[in-house]
């Protein structure tokens, strides 16, 4: 099936891990005819990604992006419209977890973290791309939200608001946009066989039992299943499917 995204150019925050759902995202799209725009706030990450993506005979750059910040976001998006004169496609993959823990022990520098790396974060690298969809009547976003937002997660409440917000948002923005032709959705992963728990600090006794376990029974979710999903949502043959939120978790 031709998914019609040949010549497309894809911008894909937290690109930069070799083992993670950007990364996964970014070859699927590279395979399907996407131009990838590689962003991370670890720019030899993104670099990788980037030559990986050249390999198969695409286009590519790696851009330095620190979705917390306006400036250093909106900097990098005028970059790839010089460049390439066009974004097509929006993946907001970045985000960012803190240790598990019940909620009264949390933090309000935890809440903070989480709350404007997931989705303050999501929010301003999509005001700083959604104009020039806007102006061109077409366009693709797809956030990443997490089970722990649909369902929530015992000790980890305070991930799971955020990752709720990820959910309203899209479904909200998904209906303001409709009209310009312009589709959002977003996906809920599950656990995740990348490196997301340990660049989170999570315990060694929380990884060692849990993730372990979960990837024993085959319930991890890999990149190149986020991928497959995410060239769906992103292509022509999803034109329409907007303000959805599609769980990509196995058995959770």
């Amino acid at each position: 099936m031709d998914l019609g995204l040949k010549d497309k150019v894809a911008l894909i925050t937290g690109a930069g891990s070799q083992v993670g759902f950007g990364k996964g995202i970014a070859m699927t799209l590279a395979r399907e005819g996407c131009d990838i725009v590689a962003c991370d706030k670890d720019i030899e990450g993104a670099k990788k990604t980037a030559a990986d993506v050249k390999a198969l005979g695409r286009k590519a750059v790696a851009l330095k992006m620190d979705i917390t910040k306006t400036a250093e976001v909106k900097k990098a998006v005028d970059a790839v419209l010089k460049d390439f004169g066009k974004i097509d496609i929006l993946i907001n993959n970045a985000g960012v977890g803190t240790q598990p823990k019940p909620f009264v022990a949390t933090t309000e520098e935890e809440w903070d973290t989480n709350i404007n790396v997931n989705l303050r974060g999501t929010m301003i690298v999509t005001k700083a791309v959604l104009p020039h969809m806007i102006e061109r009547k077409s366009g693709k976003i797809v956030n990443l939200s997490s089970t722990a937002g649909l369902s929530g997660m015992s000790t980890g409440g305070v991930y799971g608001a955020a990752k709720a917000g990820i959910v309203i948002f899209t479904a909200a923005l998904a209906k303001e946009l409709d009209e310009v032709g312009i589709n959002v959705n977003c996906m809920a992963p599950g656990l995740g066989a990348t490196n997301f728990h340990r660049a989170s600090n999570f315990p060694p006794e929380y990884i060692n039992k849990f993730v372990k376990e979960m990837a024993a029974a085959g319930r991890t979710t890999t990149p190149e299943e986020i991928g497959n999903v995410a060239a769906f949502l992103v292509s022509d043959v999803s034109k329409n499917i907007t303000g959805q939120c599609i769980r990509v978790s196995g058995l959770m």
